[in-house]
């Protein structure tokens, strides 16, 4: 029974072929997954998804976070989702591509979110985790820190921790002129990194 299905799908494919149609592809229960996700988000006005590959290519994509409220007020964050074929099984790989003074995200983008690591569940899904990442801007958590100084600095001097914010994202405003080579950017990111790392070391002076 197995081979005679075998045959009838292998003489389908054939057909499809002959007619001049490209040949289906098949979909994995990741993908299968993910496309019911994104086609049930339900995202603040403040969150956007977007996909720099196409539509084609919905296991990779970028979520833009704007926050409204809190300390990153008028930022703009852009989070990449690397989605593996087995999810929800296994939870999606997301890191920032923002430079930002943070206590829960380092220099190096990784984010420090629980439900990205011990708690994820299957039945967890893209929306939780974009809320999530919403969640670390309007409160950002000193108790489980990737940024060491700044979650002391958040710890013991809020008000410090506020001015670090406002100085990081002023020296970050200038990755937004656009254009130019790779040098301008590696100039640009360097400049970004020395503002962060010297707000850091302020705050773990104080």
């Amino acid at each position: 029974m197995i081979k005679l299905f075998k045959v009838k799908e292998k003489q389908r494919e054939l057909a499809e072929n002959s007619n001049g149609k490209p040949p289906v592809k098949k979909q994995s229960a990741g993908e299968l997954r993910l496309h019911k996700d994104i086609s049930e988000l339900n995202l603040p006005k403040t969150c956007t998804i977007s996909f720099p590959n196409g539509k084609d290519d919905l296991m990779n994509f970028e979520v833009t976070i704007r926050p409204d409220d809190g300390y990153y007020l008028g930022g703009t964050f852009t989070f990449t989702f690397q989605i593996s074929s087995i999810y929800p099984h296994e939870a999606p790989k997301v890191k920032c591509k923002t430079k930002v003074y943070h206590p829960n995200i380092d220099l190096d983008g990784n984010v420090c979110l629980n439900i990205l690591r011990e708690d994820w569940k299957p039945v967890l899904n893209i929306n939780t985790i974009i809320y999530g990442l919403f969640h670390l801007f309007t409160e950002p958590n000193h108790e489980d820190p990737l940024n060491r100084e700044a979650a002391a600095v958040l710890r013991d001097n809020p008000k410090m921790f506020e001015s670090n914010v406002r100085r990081a994202m002023a020296g970050l405003g200038k990755l937004d002129g656009g254009g130019g080579g790779g040098d301008w950017r590696r100039r640009r990111w360097a400049e970004a990194e020395e503002v962060l790392r010297a707000a850091s070391a302020e705050g773990g002076d104080g």
